[in-house]
């Protein structure tokens, strides 16, 4: 199943990472990333709304493919995982987290930003990792010095990633997809500017396509 979930994400090759304020955005924004071309989407545990904000999504749009994000506490898995979530993402290394996605057999990609927590990982069996905060870390230099030793590895971009940059991190080897706030932004949801939400997509899709 895991691998199912991260070619979807590698076909796509942009995250929108969403932090929901209110449920009546939760069908809008479902329907905005499957009408305007992008069926995936990182929902983080941010706010306590999260989970039921993705099983809302997950019904008004079943072929939208909804991960959770901010995944910190066993707790948190349990109820992104009842209310539909494909995937989770936390923004570092927990091992009580990780083993138990690992015993859920639930996709997860968690956060590194050093070689010591990169082995961490591979140890643990997990190769898709996110590089996080990516642009606070060093941004692409700092990547690139990653995965120069580690050639088991793939990463997940998330943090300061934007239209700017977005293919730059992409033209990076064994870079799968990049996580980005800027496609939906809180401030543009709890405004209700779904047009500009959809062109933003659009736009991220035309620029990361081919």
């Amino acid at each position: 199943m895991s691998q199912d979930v991260f070619q979807t994400l590698a076909q796509h090759k942009v995250v929108p990472v969403i932090s929901i304020t209110s449920l009546e955005q939760a069908e809008p924004l479902a329907n905005a990333l499957m009408d305007n071309g992008l069926p995936v989407a990182e929902i983080t545990f941010r706010t306590e709304m999260a989970a039921e904000a993705i099983a809302i999504m997950v019904k008004a749009q079943p072929e939208l493919c909804v991960g959770a994000g901010t995944l910190i506490k066993t707790e948190q898995v349990d109820a992104a995982i009842a209310a539909g979530a494909k995937f989770g993402v936390a923004p570092g290394f927990n091992p009580t987290v990780t083993n138990y996605c690992k015993s859920k057999d639930f996709a997860f990609i968690p956060g590194v930003n050093s070689p010591s927590q990169i082995e961490i990982a591979l140890e643990s069996g997990f190769s898709l990792l996110k590089f996080f905060p990516a642009e606070a870390s060093g941004g692409i230099p700092m990547l690139k010095a990653l995965l120069a030793p580690y050639g088991d590895v793939s990463f997940m971009p998330t943090g300061g990633v934007n239209i700017g940059n977005v293919k730059d991190y992409l033209s990076i080897d064994r870079v799968v997809c990049c996580g980005g706030t800027w496609l939906a932004s809180s401030d543009l949801m709890e405004q209700g500017k779904w047009d500009e939400i959809g062109n933003r997509i659009r736009a991220a899709v035309s620029s990361v396509s081919g």
